[in-house]
C-alpha cells in the first residue's frame, strides 16, 4: 500500500537501524521498473522505498517534471495498493538553489514521504545555508515530509551532473554533527568512496569505517539519524553488509536497474531477431506490415508486453535478492507486531 507519511517512514528507518537491516531505495526510470520493484519486494514481504529524480519526473511528464511527479504518484498509488507492503516515495537529488521551484511542486503534489536536497557541491558553509533554507521551506509547507541532505561529494555521473574522481570527498564525522545540528535534516547522505553510475575499470576506495565514525559521532552528540549511501550499484555484497553494521540503513540504487532493463530487452530481441526483422531479400515494408511478402513478423515476439513482462520479472528477481541482502525481507509488518 502507498504511504506518504514521513512519520511512518521515520519509524520504518528507526526500526531497521535498531534491528540491523536496511533498504535499497530504488530509482524508477520506467513503469516496468516500478512494477518489477513492487513485485519483487512483495514476494519477500519487504517494505519498499522508490525514488524519482527531476530527470525521471520529466520523462514521466513528457518533459514537464512537475506533471511527471503527479503522473508517477497516481501510478504508484494505483499499483502499490495491490500489494500488502508499505511503499514510500522519495524525491532524489533536488539540486540547490536551482530546483527550489521543483521542490515546492513535489511537496505540494502530496506524493513524496521524503525529499533529498543536495547542495553538496558547495563549500560547507554554503551547503549548510542552502540546506537549512530548504528544510525550513519544506517544514513550512508540510512538516510530515522528511528531508535528506548530503555532506561530502560522490564521484561519477548522477543525472546530467558529473563529479570527477579527484573531487570526491569523504565525510568528516565532526562536520556531520555540525551539519545535522545546523540544518535540521532528517537523513544524512555521506561520502564513503562510492560513485554514481558505472564503475567499470575503477578500484573504488570504499571506506565503511567512515560511516561507522560518522554514526558514532552523531550518536555521541545525541542524534539518531539514518545514514544514506548513494551510488550503491557497484558495491559488493560484503561491502553492503559492512555498511549495515556501520549504521547505514538506506542505499540508493539506480544504474543496476537501468542495466537490467536494457540487458533483458537486448537479450530478448537478439534471440528473436528473426521473428521481428525481415530476412535478406525481403523488402522492409513496415507500413504495409509485409502484406505483399511471404514472410511476416511474429506478434508473439514483437508485442511490447512480451519484453516488458520479461523486464518486470528480471527486476523482481533482482529486487527480491537485494531485500534478502539488506535483511529487509520478511520485515514488512514489523511496525505492527
Amino acid at each position: 500500500m502507498p504511504d506518504d507519511s514521513g512519520g511512518r517512514l521515520t519509524n520504518v528507518y528507526d526500526t531497521a537501524e535498531g534491528e540491523g537491516y536496511g533498504f535499497f531505495a530504488s530509482n524508477v526510470t520506467h513503469f516496468d521498473v516500478l512494477t518489477g520493484l513492487l513485485q519483487g519486494s512483495a514476494r519477500v514481504d519487504a517494505d519498499l522505498v522508490v525514488q524519482l529524480s527531476r530527470e525521471e519526473a520529466g520523462f514521466f511528464g513528457a518533459g514537464d517534471p512537475s506533471i511527471g511527479v503527479r503522473v508517477f504518484g497516481a501510478c504508484l498509488e494505483g499499483l502499490a495498493d495491490r500489494f500488502d507492503i508499505e511503499v514510500f516515495c522519495n524525491i532524489d537529488h533536488l539540486h540547490l538553489p536551482e530546483e527550489l521551484d521543483f521542490l515546492d511542486a513535489c511537496v505540494a503534489s502530496g506524493v513524496p514521504a521524503s525529499v533529498m536536497v543536495d547542495a553538496s557541491a558547495e563549500p560547507f558553509e554554503r551547503n549548510v545555508e542552502r540546506t537549512k533554507h530548504a528544510v525550513e521551506r519544506v517544514r513550512h509547507a508540510d512538516d510530515e515530509i522528511l528531508v535528506e541532505a548530503e555532506l561530502g561529494r560522490i564521484a561519477g555521473i548522477e543525472g546530467d551532473t558529473e563529479t570527477p574522481d579527484d573531487e570526491a570527498l569523504y565525510t568528516d564525522p565532526d562536520d556531520a554533527v555540525e551539519f545535522v545540528e545546523r540544518t535540521g535534516c532528517d537523513l544524512l547522505a555521506i561520502s564513503i568512496g562510492t560513485q554514481h553510475g558505472v564503475a567499470s575499470g575503477r578500484d573504488l576506495a570504499v571506506r565503511p569505517e567512515v560511516a561507522l565514525d560518522v554514526d558514532r559521532a552523531l550518536s555521541d552528540a545525541g542524534h539518531t539519524i539514518p545514514l544514506v549511501v548513494h551510488g550503491a550499484s557497484g558495491l559488493a555484497d560484503e561491502r553492503i553488509e559492512a555498511l549495515l553494521d556501520a549504521g547505514v540503513c538506506k542505499f540508493n540504487k539506480n544504474t543496476r536497474y537501468q542495466y537490467e532493463f536494457a540487458r533483458t530487452a537486448a537479450d530478448f530481441y537478439h534471440d528473436h531477431a528473426d521473428a521481428i526483422r525481415p530476412p535478406e531479400g525481403v523488402a522492409d515494408d513496415r507500413a504495409g506490415l509485409f502484406a505483399r511478402s511471404d514472410w511476416e513478423p511474429d506478434k508473439t515476439h514483437f508485442h511490447p508486453h512480451v519484453v516488458s513482462n520479461a523486464v518486470r520479472d528480471r527486476i523482481a528477481d533482482v529486487m527480491a535478492s537485494l531485500c534478502r541482502l539488506t535483511g529487509s525481507a520478511g520485515e514488512a509488518h514489523s511496525l505492527d507486531r
